[in-house]
């Protein structure tokens, strides 16, 4: 063996070893393999008296592949270090080099950003020595991580039982529960609406009361419209018409952010299904007679395309469409936090159509690359044009406006219509000082809606216009807070829950100096600073902590700490109060005295642990009722040495429900998840109708008073 490549993918690392030839070895890394260590003080895994330098340890289940990768390099004459192309993997190239004894002043680390052949080859025929700067970014990144993660989330815990803070996932939050604050201070207002139906020439249009004479007119109430109604005549002039021709522009190619929020609202992709997809159509799908990477990096804030593929896509645009749809490149404002080294998200080759390929995608994988290739190829296309007509109807001094466009040119839609619609709104042939007679006038009233929640597509487009976090974070982010359970989807959108509202309430009265937006922002400004090299590590520790450190002092000796909930009962074993807790499963009865005093009061409808009068059919110990993350199973009582395990004589789990699936037919049946039981249609994966749970009914004020 002569030439050593890593990454940190094993799919990636079959694709990449499939184009280049026995000469060469790739392997992976399978991810990081250093972490910061727990050790020192706090564990936080640094030195704070020796320039807060980090102290790193090899996990154990890592050290498999760490003694892998060395006998590698033993054997190699070198190595290349092929890591994603961003701060995150440059961190793992520069621990590898670390671990693995590879001189760090060597040419060995190269970059590509798409996975394809020639892209991997033009790389090894320009490596370059690792970015400290980089490193050093990452590296300062993960530190203020965890020193926030760390001492906040004990704070929390020890003061009111929370689960965890954040630096970025808290103020994600924070935006959560002051959108909730905004909907629970909305006072409606009411307003009411006069509108005019006309037809001319078989062509039905309406047209909007919006103003008196020259002042725009606001009708607050039933009063004022009866007014304004009673005021109308029969007759509508024609007192102003205006033609004009309106470009639509496509828009940029996808960068990660604007994936995630097309993918949510166009596709349904939550922002992590979305990013484990795309992952995927990067590293290499086996397409028959290869195995490719069909996107570029999906870790991108840069709309940059490469002239290679311009050319390319033009071409294709000029022969599949006509010349007249060949546009121009969209070229990015100038922001601070843009990382131009990437290019934007599109497919590797533009002559790789989703439909060519899709007998060897799975469906989530074809309409992600759908999207992702329309997107691209609408963004080199000329803009659409529409005719546009705008007209203003006079009745006794009261404005009547009414407009309608007309396709003039699809231009970009062409390629684009799947996800971004444009209607047609006729209005028939009018000429000034026409006069028209309405079919009908209606008034109706209405009252103005509280602001909206965020849906996961506006929070990560407010994450992202704010510079909170980076692309490669806000599906982490958002994992997060659902997880901690600080928020839950309603209607698929965000809504704190009693955990979040207490936890951000907290966190603002305490941090707010650095728990909220501008100061975040800051930080991700200055974590850029540091990757080009105009900033320093141990500067922006050092800035932090002397912020950071007296805040967490006051919270210690003012935040009030929430006592359990006393049941009114006395334990059994030392005489303290017990008092409700929570655990992984649930509630349950313990000691108030707790770690000196360790009793668990046990729960009659709960049998973990019991035996369930089964013998072990393949070691004949006692079979055990356990508690996973389904819910309850029997398993053998002598594990680990015996892992078997038995279905639950009362799981339903696959037995049909004897009901039919109202969308398909097939029979209904009982299901298992997280979340607990479920109905669902046995036709899955090609039905996947669930069956609502029926909501509970909620007992009016008046009936709990009487009972």
């Amino acid at each position: 063996m002569k030439h050593l490549v890593i990454v940190e993918s094993p799919s990636k690392s079959k694709t990449i070893g499939k184009y280049l030839g026995k000469d060469y070895i790739v392997t992976s890394s399978k991810g990081h393999i250093r972490d910061l260590s727990k050790s020192g003080k706090d564990g936080l895994g640094i030195d704070q008296d020796n320039d807060y330098a980090p102290k790193y340890s090899i996990p154990r289940d890592k050290r498999e592949t760490v003694k892998e990768l060395k006998e590698y390099v033993k054997k190699a004459d070198d190595v290349y270090l092929a890591t994603d192309p961003d701060r995150e993997g440059e961190a793992i190239s520069w621990h590898l080099a670390q671990v693995l004894g590879i001189d760090m002043d060597q040419d060995n680390r190269i970059v590509f950003h798409e996975i394809t052949k020639n892209a991997v080859t033009q790389a090894l025929e320009h490596p370059r020595k690792i970015d400290q700067n980089l490193v050093k970014s990452q590296e300062t990144r993960r530190v203020l991580d965890r020193i926030i993660g760390f001492k906040l989330s004990k704070l929390l815990q020890r003061k009111i039982k929370s689960k965890s803070a954040g630096r970025v996932q808290s103020v994600a939050l924070r935006l959560i529960c002051e959108k909730e604050d905004e909907i629970n201070a909305f006072v409606p207002e009411e307003y009411w609406k006069i509108k005019a139906s006309f037809i001319k020439d078989q062509i039905p249009f309406e047209a909007d009361l919006t103003k008196y004479k020259t002042k725009k007119l606001e009708i607050h109430n039933g009063e004022e419209a009866t007014k304004a109604f009673e005021a109308l005549g029969k007759d509508f002039t024609v007192e102003k018409l205006t033609k004009s021709v309106k470009k639509k522009n496509s828009k940029a190619p996808f960068i990660t952010s604007t994936l995630q929020q097309e993918a949510s609202s166009k596709l349904g992709f939550k922002a992590k299904r979305t990013m484990s997809i795309a992952q995927r159509l990067y590293e290499g799908v086996d397409l028959g007679q290869e195995t490719v990477g069909l996107i570029t990096y999906m870790r991108t804030d840069s709309i940059r395309l490469a002239p290679e593929f311009i050319n390319e896509t033009k071409k294709y645009i000029e022969e599949k469409y006509g010349k007249d749809y060949v546009g121009r490149a969209k070229v990015a404002k100038k922001t601070e936090n843009v990382q131009d080294a990437h290019e934007a998200i599109r497919p590797t080759s533009i002559l790789r159509t989703p439909e060519s390929i899709k007998e060897h995608l799975t469906a989530e994988q074809y309409k992600l690359y759908a999207m992702i290739y329309a997107r691209a190829i609408a963004s080199l296309m000329t803009p659409a044009t529409m005719d546009a007509t705008s007209v203003v109807l006079d009745n006794n001094g009261y404005k009547f406006n009414a407009s309608g466009s007309v396709m003039k040119f699809d231009g970009y839609l062409r390629a684009y219509s799947a996800y971004e619609k444009s209607n047609n709104e006729l209005l028939p042939p009018l000429e000034e000082g026409e006069i028209l007679n309405a079919e009908k006038v209606d008034k109706s009233q209405h009252f103005t809606k509280p602001p909206a929640r965020y849906s996961e597509a506006k929070l990560i487009k407010e994450l992202e216009e704010l510079g909170i976090g980076r692309p490669s974070t806000y599906a982490t982010i958002i994992d997060t807070i659902v997880s901690r359970g600080y928020v839950e989807l309603e209607n698929k959108a965000f809504k704190p829950t009693k955990s979040g509202i207490l936890t951000n309430s907290k966190l603002v009265e305490f941090f707010d100096s650095i728990i909220n937006v501008e100061y975040t922002a800051k930080m991700e400004n200055e974590l850029d600073e540091i990757a080009q090299g105009n900033d320093t590590y141990v500067n922006a520790i050092s800035h932090f902590e002397e912020k950071f450190e007296p805040l967490l002092e006051t919270a210690y000796e003012k935040m009030p700490k929430i006592e359990p909930q006393k049941t009114g009962e006395k334990c059994p074993q030392c005489g303290g109060d017990l008092v409700i807790r929570k655990g992984r499963y649930g509630e349950f009865v313990a000691c108030s005295n707790y770690p000196e005093c360790k009793y668990i009061k046990a729960d009659p409808n709960n049998k973990i642990g019991q035996e369930s009068g089964d013998i072990c059919p393949n070691c004949g110990a006692p079979m055990v009722y356990k508690r996973g993350r389904f819910g309850d199973f029997i398993a053998c009582s002598n594990y680990p040495e015996c892992k078997t395990i038995l279905k639950d004589k009362n799981d339903k789990t696959n037995q049909e429900t004897g009901e039919t699936c109202p969308k398909c037919g097939s029979p209904m049946v009982y299901k298992k998840g997280r979340f607990g039981p479920f109905e669902a249609c046995s036709n899955y994966p090609k039905c996947k109708y669930i069956k609502p749970k029926p909501k509970k009914k909620k007992v009016k004020e008046e009936e709990t008073k009487e009972a």
